[in-house]
C-alpha cells in the first residue's frame, strides 16, 4: 500500500476511459470552465475574451500554446466554446504532462506485471494502491502471528491489544503507520494483512520498534505491567520511526 492522494483522474487514466472537467482539480479553473459552458448570453466572446490559446508560467516566463491552428486568433464563441473546453481539458490532463504521465504510467505497469487493470473500476483500484480506511483492529488481532516466544496468551501480547482496542482512532491509524508504514487497510481489510510480533528482549527501557517492510512490532516483554506497556508504546508510536529505529 502506497500513503499517497492521488486524484481519480489518475486511476481513470490509468485504465484508459476518458477523462472530462469533472477530472480537472483546479476548483478555480473547473468553475471557470462550467460557467463558460453555462453562460445563456448570445456574447461569450464580448463576455469571456478568450481565444484557443492557453498561457502559464514557467520558471518567471510566460508560455503561450495554441489548442489548434493559428488559436490565438480564433476567438471562442457561444458556437465554439464546447470545442475550446473540450481542447482546453484534453490540454491540461493530457498533452500538457505526457512525458511525465508516460514515465509514471511505465513505473506502474513494472509494478502491476501482468495484471489485467481492465478488471477494476477507478475507485476499485484506488482501493488497490492506497487502501481502505475502515481499520478492524479485532481482525488484525485474529491474524496476527507471534514469534520469540510470544503466544496469544502471553500477558505482554494481552495488554498490547487491551491497549490497541482502548486507545483513539488517532492513535490507532498512528500505530498501524508506525508498524506497517501504512494508514490504511489492503483489500479485505486488516484481517488480510500479514502482521507480526516479535519478542525484542526482556523486560526493560526500551520503546517498541518496527520492521514496516516486513508488518513486524518488536516489542520488548514488559510482562504484567500495563502501564509500562501503554506508556512505551504510546511514545514510540508519538515519536519514533520505523525500520528497527528507537
Amino acid at each position: 500500500l502506497l500513503d499517497v492522494r492521488f486524484p481519480m483522474a489518475v486511476y481513470r487514466k490509468l485504465l484508459g476511459l476518458p477523462l472530462g472537467l469533472e477530472d480537472i482539480v483546479d476548483t478555480e479553473l473547473r468553475r471557470g470552465l462550467k460557467q463558460l459552458l453555462d453562460y445563456e448570453g448570445d456574447d461569450v466572446e464580448d463576455i469571456f475574451c478568450l481565444s484557443f490559446e492557453v498561457t502559464w508560467m514557467e520558471l518567471g516566463e510566460e508560455r503561450r500554446l495554441d489548442l489548434k491552428p493559428d488559436g490565438a486568433n480564433i476567438p471562442v464563441t457561444n458556437n465554439n466554446r464546447e470545442e475550446y473546453v473540450l481542447r482546453y481539458v484534453s490540454w491540461i490532463l493530457v498533452d500538457s504532462i505526457k512525458s511525465q504521465w508516460e514515465a509514471f504510467e511505465s513505473g506502474v505497469m513494472r509494478i502491476m506485471e501482468d495484471a489485467s487493470l481492465d478488471l477494476f473500476l477507478p475507485e476499485e483500484l484506488e482501493l488497490l494502491v492506497v487502501g481502505s480506511g475502515v481499520l478492524d483492529f479485532k481482525a488484525l488481532e485474529s491474524n496476527t502471528t507471534y514469534e520469540g516466544g510470544y503466544t496469544a496468551e502471553s500477558e505482554v501480547i494481552k495488554h498490547f491489544w487491551r491497549f490497541v482496542n482502548n486507545a483513539s482512532k488517532v492513535t490507532q491509524v498512528q500505530l498501524l503507520k508506525f508498524a506497517a508504514a501504512s494508514t490504511k487497510a489492503p483489500i479485505g481489510g486488516l484481517g488480510k494483512m500479514p502482521f507480526i510480533i516479535q519478542r525484542a528482549g526482556p523486560d526493560s527501557r526500551l520503546l517498541p520498534t518496527s520492521h514496516t517492510c516486513f508488518n513486524t512490532l518488536l516489542l520488548p516483554d514488559y510482562g504484567s505491567d500495563y502501564d509500562k506497556l501503554a506508556n512505551n508504546l504510546g511514545r514510540a508510536v508519538l515519536e519514533c520511526e520505523g525500520f528497527g529505529l528507537e
